[in-house]
């Protein structure tokens, strides 16, 4: 059985290895996008909410929601909307990945001291010269954070896309649970999960990067 399951899995990678490699294409494409526009509008509505807290409760409401609605109802409601394929699972990811960022924006931006903002006030810096050189450099290192939290939900869900005809990994799982062939299963099972590593990593490597007084002496 054992023996079997190999060969199959080895067949599979000699036969279809470019329909794999497309699918790992469409899988990234599809993370990569969901978290730039996931990233996007949450620390938009992040600095929203922390700037205007008539709004947070609103927002993150609607938000903390969505996020407890199953990734493959979101997909079906949208079909009526926007039909299948990519739009609509793009959207569904985006909407999605928005909460961790979003509360971790807000947990930032509400951490920064009170006396770095008077100083940079006294300096004489504008609204925006103290959002862009003292809150946000000062809440990246959480907003990073809430940015990894929602590549591995994205990576994860992207496989649901292929059931609305978005393409990725998830048509390889779903062939899989059609034929029932646990080949396929494991293909692409295993590769979304090296994915969600292979970007948790990747952000890891970029904290360390970017935020290196974290981690001297360390």
């Amino acid at each position: 059985m054992g023996s079997s399951l190999w060969e199959q899995i080895t067949n599979y990678f000699t036969t279809d290895i470019g329909a794999y490699l497309f699918s790992v294409k469409e899988h990234i494409a599809i993370s990569v996008l969901a978290l730039g526009g996931s990233a996007l509008f949450g620390i938009i509505l992040g600095y929203l909410c922390a700037e205007r807290k008539k709004y947070e409760k609103w927002i993150v409401t609607i938000f903390q929601v969505l996020r407890i609605i199953p990734s493959l109802a979101i997909l079906f409601l949208l079909i009526p909307l926007m039909g299948t394929g990519f739009q609509p699972a793009m959207t569904a990811l985006i909407l999605l990945a928005i909460p961790p960022i979003l509360m971790n924006t807000v947990a930032g931006l509400e951490e920064v001291p009170a006396f770095m903002l008077e100083t940079a006030y006294a300096m004489g810096m504008s609204d925006w010269q103290v959002l862009w050189k003292v809150k946000l450099p000062l809440a990246a290192p959480l907003i990073l954070t809430g940015i990894k939290t929602a590549a591995i939900e994205i990576v994860a869900s992207a496989t649901l896309a292929a059931k609305i005809g978005a393409g990725g990994l998830g048509s390889i799982i779903f062939t899989g649970l059609g034929l029932n062939r646990i080949d396929l299963l494991l293909i692409g099972g295993i590769s979304v999960a090296v994915l969600s590593i292979a970007s948790t990593l990747i952000l890891d490597g970029a904290e360390r990067y970017l935020f290196k007084y974290k981690f001297t002496g360390k």
